[in-house]
């Protein structure tokens, strides 16, 4: 039997693409729960409310559209998150996690009404941006050129990220921040605008990774409740608090369903759960538990 190697690297770009954008939402949530230890259920709706505003950005009929929905719509998006933070989270940190993640929920389910209000409930596709249309050719491969942007745009947003988190004095309070708050508040650091300032990026990473997504796959009411899922798993996998662990789990859920899909059609998800329960036993951590922030 011959071996189809165009199917088979087209199936491998296809999951590394998937990967890169679970792991802009996974990183923004591994971050909040490094430190500010909120299980943020509504993680999801920000990637969903993401890729409606692409989608809102789309009908305008201007070149430009896509730079400006992807300029604009994270930050519309990190504000949302910072009023969040400030005025319904903040106020029950000291109680226990069960509290955050009832309101995370109810503020999921909150999203969900609100974008089944202003968009409906019809599918929406976002087109792709004229700059990244066609296909690269390469014999007799062939390969979207948007999704190999994605591949390219996942690590630069990573090394973006390690720039923040270790190159500025923002990221120096968020990693004292995971170590030990009180610390930094006794030394009269404002402990509450770090924290503010966590959630917002952690926000403005989920819309990002669902505005880069939108031009993927249908845009519909309720898709942050499987990303929220993956994401979750993501952690488990790479480590609460590590961005490299989110990176690595990202890419390991990318492959496992890029190509369990083709083992099992209907059950790619079972890969996915049986890397996990290994990891849950032997590394109860994740692979990077000990890499903090």
């Amino acid at each position: 039997m011959e071996l189809d190697v165009s199917f088979w690297l087209t199936q491998f770009l296809n999951g590394l693409a998937n990967a890169m954008v679970l792991f802009l939402i996974a990183s923004g949530l591994t971050i909040l729960l490094g430190v500010l230890g909120v299980l943020n259920l509504a993680h999801g709706s920000f990637y969903m409310l993401g890729a409606f505003l692409i989608f809102s950005s789309s009908i305008i009929k201007n070149p430009s559209w896509f730079w400006v929905g992807l300029l604009l719509a994270p930050l519309v998006v990190a504000g949302f998150g910072t009023i969040i933070e400030a005025f319904c989270l903040r106020p029950l940190y000291g109680r226990e996690r069960l509290y955050t993640l009832l309101l995370t929920y109810g503020f999921t389910l909150i999203l969900d009404d609100l974008v089944l209000l202003i968009w409906g409930r019809d599918y929406k596709s976002v087109p792709i941006p004229a700059l990244f249309e066609g296909r690269l050719s390469i014999g007799d491969f062939s390969y979207p050129v948007y999704f190999l942007f994605i591949i390219a745009v996942g690590p630069l947003l990573g090394v973006f990220l390690w720039f923040i988190l270790n190159r500025t004095n923002f990221g120096k309070l968020i990693r004292a921040a995971s170590t030990d708050s009180e610390m930094l508040d006794a030394l009269g650091v404002n402990v509450n605008r770090v924290f503010t300032g966590v959630f917002a990026l952690g926000a403005w990473l989920a819309s990002l990774g669902g505005i880069l997504a939108a031009p993927m796959r249908s845009v519909e009411p309720g898709m942050g409740v499987e990303i929220i899922i993956e994401s979750f798993i993501v952690v488990i996998i790479g480590g609460m608090g590590s961005y490299l662990g989110a990176f690595v789990g990202a890419v390991l859920i990318g492959m496992l369903k890029a190509f369990g899909i083709e083992i099992l059609e209907n059950f790619a998800m079972i890969f996915i759960y049986a890397l996990v329960l290994p990891i849950l036993i032997l590394r109860p951590r994740g692979l990077f538990g000990e890499t903090t922030i």
